[in-house]
C-alpha cells in the first residue's frame, strides 16, 4: 500500500514546517485571514461555519492500523473526540484549534500522512474502489496505478493553480464501485483484442451545480501511455479552463461548451508529442510500485459459504450482517465486511476515537494490518477469513459498530450541511437521522432492498444527491430550509443524473415524503427482486409524482 520515499519525507517535512510558521504569523496577526486563506487551503485547513476544519488525504482509501490509530488520537487530543469519513475516502477533523494544526501535521507525518492537495485548484486525492485488491469480479487490482498518478501529482508544477479543483477515480472491475463516471478524469480497467490491460478513459463528469455524465474520450490507454495521456488532458484543461468564472471553470464545462471531438483532438495533439518521452512508464517500475500491494500470506481455507440459513435461526442479528455487509473476495475461505458508519438516529460518516482503535486493533487482527475508506462513507476490512467472521462482529458491537445496513436505505451518504459548512443552505444531518428512524425496521429494510439516498446541504453536492436513486438537495428559500427531491440517479456503469420531480418539501416533510415513493415502488415492483432504480426506470418517474403531488 501507500508508503513514502525520501521525496515525500522530505516535501511533507518542509510543508509541515513552513505552514507551523505561517500559522504563528497568523496568530500573532502579522498576516490576515484573507492574506492566510491560499496558504492554509494547500494544507487541507478550511474556515467552517464555526471553527477550522482540517482534511486529511486516504490516497486511494486505503490505511494501516497504525494511522487509524493516529488518526483516533488526533480525534481525541486536538478534536472533540471524533472524525468524519468523507465521499473523498477522506477524514475531516471538524474542531481542530488553530495553534494545533502544525501538531497535527507534524504527527501525522510520523505515520505517513498528510493534509496536502486536499483542497485548492490542484488535482485531489486520488480515488478507488474499496474493494480493491481482493474483490472477486477484479480485471486489476488499480491502487498501483494510483499510487503511481499519485506520485505523478503531488505538488505537479504546472497543475499546482489549475482553473478548479481536479478529480481522478479509478475502478478495477466491470462493475462501477469508485463512480468514475462522475469525476473530472475517470479510469475503468479494460482489456483490448489481444488480452492486454489498459484503461478506459472517460473525461469531464462532476456533479455540483451543473451535473454532468464523463465522456469516454479513449477506449484503451495501456499502462506505460497513461501518464502521458493523463497529463495531455490536464495540460488541455489548464490552457483552455475557464478562469473567469469559478461555476464555468471545471473540466466538464470545458468539454461541454467545446465539445468532445475538439477536446480529443487538442489532448490527442498533446499526446503524440509527449508518448514515448519521460512519462513512458517502463514495465519494471510499475511492477516495483505494484509489489507494495503484493497479496498477503493467505492461509489455504476451504471455500465454505456462509450459512447464513442457519444464522438466521440461531441469531437474527448477526445473519443480517453477514447478509449485507460481506463483499465476496477473490480467496476462497475469505471475504472482505463493510464496517457501516451508518447507526440508525446517527451522523453519516462519523466515527469516534474510541470506535478507530476498535477497528485499528481489528483490522491488525483479523484483515492483514489493512483496512478501507469508501466513498460511501464506511469502513472496510479488506481481508477477513469467513472463520472470524463473529470474532469480528462481536468486536464491532462492542463499539456500536455492527449496523448490519450496507447498501439499505439507511445507509445514507450525507454531507455535513449547515451543521458545519459554511457554504451550506441546509442542513442535512438532522434529515439523514429522520429518515434512517422512520425506516429504522431491519425487517422492512431487507424488504426495501437495494436503495441509496443521498443527501446534499447545498448545490455543490458533496453528499452526491445528483446520483442518489432518491436524492435529496436542502436549499434556502425565503429564509427558510427547503428541500428538492430527486429521482433516478445512478453512479455505477449505468450513470444517470437524477431528476427534480416537484416541489420542495420543509424539514419535517421529507421522511414522509420519502416513505410515498418507497411504498409506491413496493406497490408497483414486479417481484422482490427488481429494485427501486430498476423499477424506476421501468416506470419512470409519472407513478412516483403522482403518489408525491396527486394528479393536480
Amino acid at each position: 500500500m501507500y508508503r513514502y520515499d525520501e521525496f515525500d519525507a522530505a516535501f511533507v517535512r518542509a510543508r509541515t514546517g513552513q505552514f507551523a510558521n505561517q500559522v504563528e504569523r497568523r496568530l500573532k496577526g502579522e498576516i490576515s485571514e484573507e492574506q492566510f486563506r491560499p496558504l492554509r487551503l494547500m494544507n487541507g485547513l478550511y474556515l467552517q461555519l464555526h471553527a477550522y476544519m482540517l482534511r486529511i488525504a486516504v490516497p486511494y482509501g486505503t490505511l494501516r492500523s497504525q494511522q487509524m490509530r493516529k488518526l483516533a488520537h488526533v480525534a481525541r487530543t486536538h478534536d472533540r473526540g471524533y472524525g468524519h469519513f468523507t465521499t473523498r475516502q477522506n477524514i475531516q477533523f471538524n474542531w481542530p484549534r488553530l495553534k494545533d494544526v502544525p501538531v497535527i501535521l507534524s504527527e501525522l507525518a510520523s505515520v505517513e500522512m498528510h493534509a496536502i492537495q486536499t483542497s485548492g485548484n490542484c488535482i485531489r486525492n486520488v480515488t478507488t474502489d474499496q474493494f480493491a485488491g481482493a474483490a472477486h469480479d477484479e480485471i486489476i487490482d488499480p491502487r498501483p496505478v494510483g499510487e503511481i498518478i499519485r506520485q505523478w501529482s503531488s505538488l505537479h508544477p504546472e497543475f499546482s493553480y489549475l482553473p478548479r479543483k481536479f478529480k481522478i477515480a479509478l475502478n478495477g472491475a466491470p462493475h462501477d464501485r469508485a463512480a468514475i463516471r462522475f469525476h473530472d478524469i475517470g479510469l475503468q480497467a479494460t482489456t483490448n483484442g489481444d488480452g492486454d490491460i489498459g484503461w478506459e478513459v472517460w473525461v469531464g463528469g462532476g456533479l455540483g451545480r451543473t451535473p454532468m455524465v464523463a465522456k469516454l474520450i479513449n477506449s484503451f490507454v495501456p499502462h506505460e501511455h497513461l501518464l502521458a495521456y493523463l497529463e495531455s488532458i490536464v495540460r488541455v484543461y489548464n490552457r483552455y479552463g475557464r478562469r473567469d468564472n469559478k461555476f464555468k471553470a471545471r473540466i466538464k464545462i470545458l468539454v461541454h461548451e467545446e465539445g468532445l471531438e475538439t477536446i480529443k483532438g487538442q489532448v490527442e495533439a498533446e499526446f503524440a508529442e509527449m508518448r514515448g518521452g519521460q512519462l513512458t512508464l517502463p514495465q519494471e517500475e510499475l511492477d516495483r510500485i505494484s509489489a507494495y500491494f503484493a497479496p498477503p500470506a493467505f492461509s489455504a481455507l476451504p471455500d465454505t459459504p456462509v450459512d447464513i440459513a442457519r444464522e438466521d435461526i440461531l441469531d437474527p442479528v448477526y445473519a443480517r450482517w453477514l447478509r449485507h455487509n460481506l463483499n465476496r473476495h477473490v480467496q476462497p475461505g475469505y471475504t472482505s465486511l463493510t464496517i457501516s458508519l451508518k447507526p440508525v438516529g446517527g451522523s453519516p460518516g462519523d466515527a469516534t476515537a474510541e470506535q478507530m482503535e476498535a477497528v485499528a486493533d481489528l483490522a491488525e487482527r483479523y484483515s492483514f494490518d489493512e483496512l478501507r475508506v469508501t466513498h460511501e462513507q464506511n469502513l472496510v476490512l479488506p481481508h477477513v477469513a469467513i472463520r472470524d467472521l463473529r470474532a469480528v462482529y462481536d468486536g464491532l458491537v462492542a463499539v456500536k459498530l455492527a449496523e448490519g445496513n450496507a447498501g439499505l436505505i439507511t445507509d445514507i451518504i450525507c454531507c455535513p450541511g449547515m451543521d458545519f459548512c459554511s457554504l451550506a443552505t441546509a442542513r442535512s444531518i438532522p434529515i439523514a437521522q429522520a429518515i434512517s428512524q422512520k425506516f429504522a425496521a431491519p425487517e422492512r429494510q431487507k424488504d426495501i432492498g437495494d436503495l441509496k439516498i443521498k443527501i446534499s446541504g447545498c448545490i455543490n453536492a458533496c453528499g452526491h444527491h445528483h446520483v442518489g436513486h432518491i436524492g435529496v438537495l436542502g436549499v434556502e428559500k425565503k429564509g427558510e430550509e427547503l428541500y428538492q427531491i430527486t429521482l433516478g440517479g445512478d453512479a455505477t456503469e449505468n450513470a444517470s443524473v437524477g431528476k427534480i420531480l416537484g416541489p420542495g418539501f420543509d424539514a419535517d416533510g421529507v421522511p414522509g415524503a420519502i416513505e410515498t415513493l418507497v411504498e409506491t415502488y413496493l406497490a408497483r415492483r414486479e417481484n422482490a427482486q427488481e429494485n427501486f432504480i430498476a423499477a424506476y426506470r421501468r416506470l419512470g418517474e409519472a407513478p412516483f409524482k403522482e403518489a408525491l403531488y396527486g394528479n393536480g
